[in-house]
């Protein structure tokens, strides 16, 4: 029992910290300094979790030696029935209830719980890789709505023969960027594209990036030297679109603080016909893009930490090939292989997140030694 015992020490140590939070939550001064109370609220929320698995552990704890004692003493044939099925019960649910408390006492990645900008790119291939693109978003959409996300366009551009070169959009909902990062990297398809008049086999690729959505608190931004102009949007929309000046163009010079080096970001947001729209999206894609800048040293600490690079670091590796003459999908990160490409890009991919979820997930239990 020392390893049960050890792990309710570990959730004792934390009672003292959630009486804690539980009243500074409700103090005036802390609701008025909205990125303290942001923190606080979501640290509440994790450590409710584990005081309610603490409250079951010890439920579990004495069911357990109740039973035993009714096994040793009662002689009442029903009643040593009851205590059976009780303590087996108690006795099956505590490991696993155990597994879940270490995972819930290794750190999160403070991301997870965020929305998401997810952004899309034609690779090596040209139209092809454009159409594959297209496929994706399809893919991403489908299961985004089998989430209950929504998913809003920024700027889009798009391939000759379809799809896109480049499609950047917000996904909102609960625990977007934690679920969604996994899809970070390299896509790579295997197939005979639409423009190919002799049968064969192509090899192209799209990129996708998803990033973690800043707060408006998350990034010093001095929106006076912002220089915006503004254009007539293409695409569809009929006559009001190309009449309208509704597409923002942002610049910002940016200094990076892990590098010292000073940029010009180029931000272009043309999908709604409302300029204001418009500019509140290309605001929220400049604070992402120098959020993300800024974390990817913290990226890249975890990086050297742990082996299997689930869901962080090179945003460059190749994770998954798509096989359509053998119907097959590989995600390289987990040797995992399935043979339902046709319902998988439908947005049927939740499985192959979940078993990406539990490797990192073991990385994580392992790094901390738990």
């Amino acid at each position: 029992m020392a390893d049960n015992n050890n792990i309710l020490d570990k959730l004792e140590g934390l009672v003292s910290r959630f009486e804690e939070i539980s009243t500074l939550i409700t103090d005036p001064s802390v609701i008025a300094d909205q990125k303290r109370y942001v923190k606080l609220t979501k640290e509440y929320k994790e450590l409710d979790d584990l005081m309610n698995a603490r409250k079951e552990y010890i439920q579990l704890e004495a069911n357990i030696a109740e039973a035993k004692e009714i096994l040793a003493t009662e002689q009442d044939a029903e009643m040593r029935e009851m205590a059976k099925e009780e303590l087996d019960s108690s006795q099956d649910r505590l490991p696993v209830l155990e597994e879940e408390i270490k995972l819930m006492l290794v750190p999160q990645d403070p991301q997870d719980g965020r929305n998401a900008i997810l952004e899309i790119r034609g690779g090596a291939g040209g139209d092809e890789a454009a159409i594959f693109a297209g496929d994706l978003f399809r893919m991403y959409t489908k299961y985004c709505e089998s989430k209950g996300w929504k998913m809003e366009v920024s700027s889009v551009n798009e391939g000759t023969s379809g799809g896109f070169k480049e499609i950047v959009c917000s996904v909102t909902g609960d625990n977007v960027y934690g679920i969604m990062k996994y899809e970070s990297g390299v896509h790579r398809v295997q197939r005979v594209p639409a423009t190919e008049t002799q049968g064969r086999v192509h090899t192209s690729a799209a990129s996708v990036a998803v990033l973690p959505e800043a707060e408006p608190f998350d990034v010093e931004i001095n929106e006076g030297e912002i220089k915006w102009d503004t254009f007539r949007s293409g695409g569809a929309g009929g006559q009001n679109v190309n009449k309208v000046e509704s597409g923002v163009r942002l610049r910002y010079m940016w200094k990076n603080p892990n590098t010292g080096i000073s940029e010009e970001i180029l931000i272009e947001c043309t999908e709604t016909r409302d300029q204001p729209k418009n500019k509140e999206r290309a605001l929220a894609r400049l604070r992402t893009f120098i959020y993300d800048k800024e974390h990817q040293k913290y990226i890249d600490d975890i990086a050297s930490k742990r082996k299997t690079m689930v869901s962080t670091g090179d945003r460059s590796a190749k994770i998954r090939t798509y096989n359509y003459p053998q119907g097959r999908i590989t995600d390289h990160r987990i040797n995992y292989t399935i043979y339902n490409l046709s319902a998988f890009m439908d947005g049927d991919i939740q499985d192959c997140i979940d078993k990406l979820t539990v490797a990192e997930n073991a990385e994580r239990l392992k790094e901390s030694e738990l």
